[in-house]
């Protein structure tokens, strides 16, 4: 089995056309269904059901797919570190972390790291810890910062507390003071107000979610289905409550009331991740060590 064998694999598993494949890895479609078929051979099964405008994969295809994208992604970093220079003057780190994360933690650390090492090109991707988790897992990412406990354990990665945060609760000055104006608001006083409420999949919609059914009560939602700014947006404009990390409303406080939670309040646990098997780049061990002394 060939490494370019396996990269002309995806590339027809991911376009579901050989024409279409070998223009995207610059190759010959007859050169490239010879390679097809030779691994093939060398693995005693049909990868791919082909029919006249319609290629599909078998269950030999279905089952190499994940494993030949692990190897892929495992090599481009293999590459990826031998080619950095030394002292870190090039190089890339591709670093994930939830939606709050980059609004709060990430400004002030990937300021830092970028003034040490500016030849160093970070590529963020945002999202929730259990899509994070699963980029991971592909290769896809070096490092991911994730709210534990995770949402499928995975014996595949490796996780380090970095920060325990509290979450507050966040009111348009304009309106009416939660929980009665007193100076800290316990869950249950939630019940009384309208939530502006994060879109499925978010961790702080669930935490919020389960901390208002052990008080008892189905939560009411003003308004649900935004991103960090766009509830934060919507609280201004004094649609409702919402409920997030203190570290973002210190940050995005302009226009906001924050009012922290009664004891013994909510909390969060932000772990940075990486996978296992695979030591991450170097680069990007750097950035894992500013994040944990930070």
């Amino acid at each position: 089995m060939q490494f370019q064998q396996l990269q002309y694999f995806v590339a027809v598993a991911e376009t579901r056309h050989f024409t279409r494949a070998a223009d995207l890895v610059h190759v010959a479609q007859p050169s490239l269904s010879q390679q097809i078929k030779s691994l093939e051979r060398e693995l005693g099964a049909d990868l791919f059901q082909r029919a006249r405008g319609n290629i599909t994969l078998t269950d030999a295809g279905e089952a190499l797919l994940p494993l030949a994208r692990r190897i892929l992604a495992d090599a481009d970093t293999a590459r990826q570190e031998v080619q950095e220079l030394a002292q870190l003057r090039s190089g890339r780190v591709r670093l994930g972390a939830t939606p709050s994360l980059c609004t709060g933690l990430l400004p002030d650390v990937l300021r830092a790291f970028h003034d040490r090492y500016p030849g160093i090109r970070l590529l963020i991707e945002e999202g929730g810890s259990h899509d994070l988790v699963r980029e991971l897992a592909r290769g896809a990412l070096d490092l991911a910062l994730v709210v534990l406990p995770l949402p499928t354990p995975s014996p595949a990665l490796t996780t380090v507390e970095v920060l325990r945060e509290d979450l507050v609760v966040v009111s348009s000055p304009d309106a009416s003071a939660p929980g009665g104006g007193r100076r800290n608001v316990r869950i249950s006083d939630l019940e009384s107000e309208r939530l502006v409420m994060f879109r499925h999949g978010y961790d702080l919609r669930e935490l919020t979610v389960a901390a208002c059914r052990a008080e008892g009560f189905e939560p009411d939602f003003a308004v649900e289905g935004g991103e960090m700014d766009a509830v934060l947006g919507f609280v201004r404009a004094g649609l409702g409550v919402a409920v997030v990390p203190r570290m973002v409303a210190t940050r995005s406080g302009r226009g906001l009331r924050v009012t922290p939670l009664a004891r013994p309040g909510l909390h969060r646990t932000i772990a940075l991740a990486h996978r296992s098997d695979v030591a991450p780049p170097r680069a990007a061990r750097e950035l894992q060590r500013m994040l944990l002394e930070r």
